[in-house]
């Protein structure tokens, strides 16, 4: 699978499955604001990749304070560059019911993959923003997220999502 240097594009496009370790899945996760959602992220980020919390929440609240990351169709995509991160990391949540996120298109929001990058690589981080942003402007990817059942079922979904169809 390695290229050359046709391989630049290759390069350019992120696999979900390398951002989201399974145990940075919360499904059907109950938070009644967008802090409370933000600090069910940073917890679940704090575990899965040896942060503390309290810094991510920090980051994310002050990105959030920039604009909201609600990006519109339910969908958040908070994220922030921390210390002690390698490469971008993602936290995706299912909320049990939606909330108000400040979204673009002023609708709740109930499916948030949020990416915690490191400080050396804004290049990276935007990949896997609009990596990320892509794959859930998809509106049957977005139904079928919002009915899985399992953080498996999630996981498979957002990897499946890039595989190209040829065999």
């Amino acid at each position: 699978m390695r290229g050359g240097a046709e391989s630049g594009q290759e390069q350019q496009s992120l696999d979900i499955g390398d951002l989201l370790d399974r145990t940075a899945i919360g499904v059907r996760v109950n938070a009644s604001s967008k802090r409370q959602a933000l600090s069910v992220v940073s917890e679940i980020g704090a575990r899965a990749f040896d942060l503390k919390s309290a810094d991510i929440l920090t980051k994310l609240l002050q990105r959030e304070r920039l604009g909201s990351t609600g990006v519109g169709h339910g969908v958040a995509v908070p994220h922030c560059r921390l210390r002690g991160l390698e490469r971008v990391r993602g936290v995706f949540l299912r909320l049990e019911n939606p909330i108000d996120f400040g979204a673009v298109d002023e609708q709740p929001v109930d499916l948030i993959f949020a990416l915690l990058a490191p400080l050396s690589d804004v290049s990276e981080q935007l990949r896997a923003l609009a990596r990320v942003s892509r794959a859930l402007r998809q509106t049957d990817l977005r139904q079928q997220l919002r009915q899985a059942r399992s953080v498996d079922a999630i996981r498979a979904l957002l990897v499946q999502e890039q595989r190209p169809s040829a065999a």
